[in-house]
């Protein structure tokens, strides 16, 4: 598989994919690239097809329209995309399926490894050292940004988070997710102390 290939395409989709950025400073393909990453990490550990859920991570978040959902919008693109490179019938249904219903992440519903791999994967980018970055920069984006207001956001939105390791579909994800967790919770209360 010629991942290059694969990474160039999905650049250019996100960039032209019309999905409004939340902060200036968020980018959805370094998002992409994470979520790549720990899918990688994951299935080196728990296993499931690495084709599978290399394409599905990197893929994950290509489709965005106005008034549907990012997942179906996704799976329709990579489906055409998939099958315009070749791949084998049977896994680009996989990957279409596994890109469908990857922001379900509360779903009961029986999953294949490789969703699971890609939900935790997507899943660990929302909490840990990365979202103490977000919430500074997004609070340095606000009128009259100062240490408290960020401090605030770091600490809403790890309460926030905190109970979406129910959410971990592996036991490698919910290990890495509290490990996290624990960084976060140090972290507040090293702020706590110097600034208050």
């Amino acid at each position: 598989m010629n991942y290059a290939g694969v990474i160039e395409f999905v650049r250019e989709k996100i960039a032209d994919n019309g999905r409004p950025p939340n902060y200036p400073f968020r980018d959805r393909f370094e998002h992409t690239m994470r979520v790549y990453r720990w899918a990688i990490k994951l299935q080196a550990q728990i296993g499931g097809d690495l084709e599978i859920i290399a394409l599905a991570a990197l893929l994950h978040d290509v489709g965005w329209e106005e008034g549907r959902e990012h997942g179906e919008v996704g799976a329709e693109i990579a489906v055409e995309y998939l099958d315009s490179i070749g791949l084998e019938p049977e896994k680009i249904s996989r990957i279409g399926e596994i890109i469908r219903i990857h922001d379900d992440k509360d779903t009961e519903a029986e999953l294949s490894l490789e969703c699971k791999v890609v939900m935790d994967a997507d899943l660990l980018d929302e909490v840990g050292a990365i979202s103490v970055l977000w919430d500074s920069m997004a609070t340095a984006c606000e009128e009259e940004a100062n240490y408290r207001k960020a401090y605030n956001r770091i600490k809403s939105f790890y309460t926030g988070n905190r109970p979406k390791i129910r959410r971990c579909k592996t036991e490698v994800a919910r290990l890495e997710f509290d490990r996290r967790l624990k960084l976060l919770e140090d972290f507040l209360t090293q702020l706590e102390r110097e600034l208050f």
